[in-house]
């Protein structure tokens, strides 16, 4: 890295890193689980399994959007010698700093379901839809303001936490900067006219 610069992650990126992993172990935990009778039915499981999906969803999206928006009034241009994290590299990342609580959650949410078949697992989806909606209430704060929000990879713990209390605020680029649209999603590729 060039001197006096620092290693910047996409917020929204590490945002919606979290999402697929939890959604798709929270519906691989749900199917289990409701493959089980468990003590109050699985009908019962699937009713509070939704309602938890829901208000799970809920309460990840809306969680810390206050420190995010005073986050992103604290910011300052990113460096010439910043380096840009590549959004695959930002995501893998924070799996491999998670993993283990991943494997927890699942674990947890399969032993829920002798109690409650899939409610268990349908909470965990919900987690990964809330990161889902999050990244994407991001994106839609970075196309209003037409500037991209990055975050010190040194001030993020195990790859995850862009509104942690290590992180102070936050830079900015322009939006044609990185390969991460706003939002956290792979940018398309528009096909160059021959």
């Amino acid at each position: 890295m060039a001197r006096g610069g620092h290693g910047l992650a996409r917020v929204a990126v590490v945002v919606r890193a979290g999402a697929a992993p939890l959604w798709w172990l929270g519906l691989l935990a749900a199917g289990v689980g409701a493959a089980l009778p468990g003590l109050t039915g699985r009908r019962i499981g699937l009713y509070a399994g939704a309602a938890l999906f829901l208000v799970t969803a809920a309460a990840v999206a809306l969680t810390g959007r206050k420190r995010y928006a005073t986050l992103a009034k604290a910011t300052s241009k990113a460096g010439r010698n910043d380096l840009l994290q590549d959004r695959a590299v930002s995501a893998r990342q924070w799996r491999r700093g998670h993993r283990w609580w991943l494997l927890l959650a699942f674990l947890a949410a399969v032993g829920s379901s002798w109690a409650m078949p899939a409610a268990g697992g349908m909470a965990l989806a919900g987690a990964g839809v809330g990161l889902w909606l999050k990244a994407a209430w991001l994106g839609r704060r970075e196309q209003a303001d037409q500037l991209l929000l990055w975050v010190r990879v040194d001030w993020l713990r195990r790859g995850g936490a862009p509104a942690g209390k290590a992180v102070r605020g936050y830079r900015v680029t322009g939006v044609a900067a990185g390969d991460a649209s706003p939002g956290g999603a792979r940018r398309r590729r528009t096909a160059v006219p021959a």
